[in-house]
């Protein structure tokens, strides 16, 4: 016996119940949904509360989600979060996240399968396992993406959905800090963003030489249109992130409404019928009960949030069959429509300028330091990527379909984030809306096991073409003359690579991901057969579920995912409390 049933195992039989063991094994076809056991040992055994409302993870979406549901009076909501606090400095030190990537304490890794698109390569994923989910370990970046990626949602059947209606929620959620055209900028928000208040001269001749390929400088990539050039807004103030948690989930554990599970591993839905009742969790070696008067919110990521339907016998009927699964609903799309924004990094040694690498050493880092302590400016305020540039790879199209990121600093090779010890630049190149899709299935009816991640990066033939042309691009600025004064050499890949299979074989050998996972449990109208939810974010068939999370996205943004997952928790929690949709905004 194995993983949580051996635990149960365990448990039953330091108190004499073996008989009913059986029927709750991960697995097993005889095994009823846990909670729906006959045997009263089992009820007796399993701890259970009751609440208005039942979260599963405290991500950006259900710390959202926990905010605003218990701001009507007598709401009760319980949150439960498979990790544990947010208590180490390195969270607020916004340079810290490098420290955080590989510490479990702080994130499960998956690995992908091996991608027969990359060369074989398998791929490991973080996601954030703590409270605050990944707002607590990312790279901070506040980017809503283009209004054309929410009009397609709506286009695809998903009414509500537009971008003047989900424009509002993006605001509602938003304190702007800096100059900003307010038709489209929130301030009264709990989440601070702000412009970057440390100044690179490297970033600016960057900046200078985009205008010099056509492409403006934009100061408000999140207003009236995307395109340009420019800097990046962060979730930072004063130096310091602020999570979700501290925005929102805080406050709402303040009001004294909300309770917090942390080390709360979900294990399965509970049901009575096709109605969801609550949830059994894992915690301190205990199988537990949490149940739901009103609803059941799965916020547990793009990977978790269908493993978690998978295990309660919710999705592709054939597959969990195989599992020793009992399909409660059959639900093909459960795990399917994976995508992600998949990134590949060029860099070149610098000269004639101070970098991130040599701020990061000896006595510079003391001085960084002690100006981050007192509240200054330093490079330990700040997030990975500094500059952004959207644009088009051809004219006729009708939006930007590429994004270039820069960085006055650069990475030795193979080792995430430890910087160069020669002064470096960087550039990252990815496709906005790549068109190649991958899967999140079980390896195992055992709650504990991980899934099977497949995410088939460049797998489309589609997508290379357009990955090619801004990896170019990026050279292209990087060996422009406005930058001549501070470029020595380009480093990766080399001036060796010159041909489309040779950056081609770069591409699929080097890249990575940039942790923008969605899609799993897409939204989608009646008459999509992979659709998992409906436009209210319900689960298809099933009763008080819904998932709020990136997962429900049809596609992914033309930008990092976390701002529009925040909005879609916003819309979500109205759509939950009954209330009227925000009105449409005048734009």
């Amino acid at each position: 016996m194995r993983g949580a049933g051996a635990r149960l195992g365990a448990a039953l039989s330091l108190r004499g119940h073996g008989p009913c063991l059986q029927t709750c094994l991960p697995g097993s076809n005889a095994r009823k949904s846990v909670g729906q056991c006959a045997d009263a040992y089992c009820d007796g055994l399993m701890m259970s509360e009751t609440f208005d409302y039942l979260i599963v993870g405290s991500g950006p979406a259900g710390c959202v989600l926990a905010k605003r549901l218990s701001e009507d009076a007598g709401i009760s909501v319980c949150v439960l979060e498979a990790g544990g606090p947010d208590t180490s400095p390195y969270i607020r030190m916004p340079a810290g996240f490098v420290k955080m990537l590989d510490k479990p304490a702080f994130m499960d890794f998956f690995s992908t399968e091996p991608m027969p698109s990359l060369a074989g390569r398998s791929l490991r994923i973080p996601q954030g396992r703590i409270v605050g989910g990944s707002s607590s370990i990312n790279g901070l970046a506040y980017s809503r993406g283009q209004h054309q990626d929410f009009d397609d949602w709506a286009a695809w059947g998903n009414a509500g959905w537009s971008y003047r209606e989900v424009l509002p929620y993006f605001k509602r959620s938003e304190r702007r800090i800096g100059a900003a055209d307010e038709r489209f900028r929130g301030r009264d928000g709990r989440l601070p963003v702000t412009n970057p208040d440390w100044s690179s001269d490297l970033c600016e001749a960057f900046i200078a030489v985009t205008g010099q390929h056509g492409i403006a400088r934009n100061p408000d990539y999140n207003g009236a249109t995307q395109d340009g050039a420019g800097y990046f807004q962060r979730i930072i103030e004063a130096g310091r992130r602020v999570s979700c948690a501290d925005a929102f989930l805080r406050p709402a554990l303040a009001g004294g409404q909300v309770q917090l599970k942390m080390r709360a591993q979900a294990q399965r839905l509970l049901f009575e019928g096709l109605r969801v009742t609550g949830v059994a969790y894992l915690q301190d070696g205990q199988l537990r009960q949490v149940h739901a008067r009103r609803e059941v919110l799965v916020c547990a990521g793009t990977i978790n949030s269908p493993k978690l339907l998978q295990l309660s016998g919710v999705g592709p009927a054939q597959a969990l069959q195989a599992l020793g699964i009992a399909v409660l609903s059959h639900l093909p799309g459960v795990g399917q429509n994976l995508r992600d924004h998949y990134t590949v990094r060029m860099a070149a040694r610098a000269r004639d300028v101070a970098t991130l690498n040599e701020y990061s050493r000896g006595w510079r880092l003391g001085l960084e330091t002690l100006k981050w302590l007192t509240g200054r400016p330093s490079i330990l305020g700040l997030s990975p990527s500094l500059v952004h540039v959207f644009c088009k790879t051809r004219p006729e199209i009708n939006r930007a379909d590429i994004q270039v990121l820069f960085t006055p600093g650069s990475y030795k090779e193979g080792r995430s984030y430890v910087l160069d010890d020669h002064p470096g630049m960087s550039c990252g190149a990815r496709q906005q809306r790549p068109f190649s899709t991958g899967h999140v299935a079980l390896s195992s009816a055992d709650p504990q096991a991980a899934p099977r991640v497949q995410p088939n990066y460049l797998s489309d033939p589609r997508d290379p073409p357009v990955l090619l042309a801004a990896l170019r691009l990026a050279r292209q600025f990087l060996h422009s003359p406005g930058l001549s004064r501070y470029f020595h050499s380009e480093t990766l890949p080399g001036p060796q690579v010159q041909t489309d299979d040779e950056w081609l074989d770069f591409a699929r050998r080097r890249g990575s991901t940039a942790y923008h996972l969605v899609g799993t449990c897409k939204m989608g109208s009646a008459d999509d057969a992979m659709a998992v939810v409906d436009p209210q974010l319900r689960v298809r068939g099933l009763q008080q579920l819904r998932v709020v999370d990136a997962s429900v996205m049809p596609q992914v943004p033309s930008a990092n995912t976390m701002a529009a997952t925040l909005m879609v928790a916003e819309k979500a929690a109205d759509m939950i409390r009954g209330r009227v949709a925000a009105e449409p905004a005048d734009v």
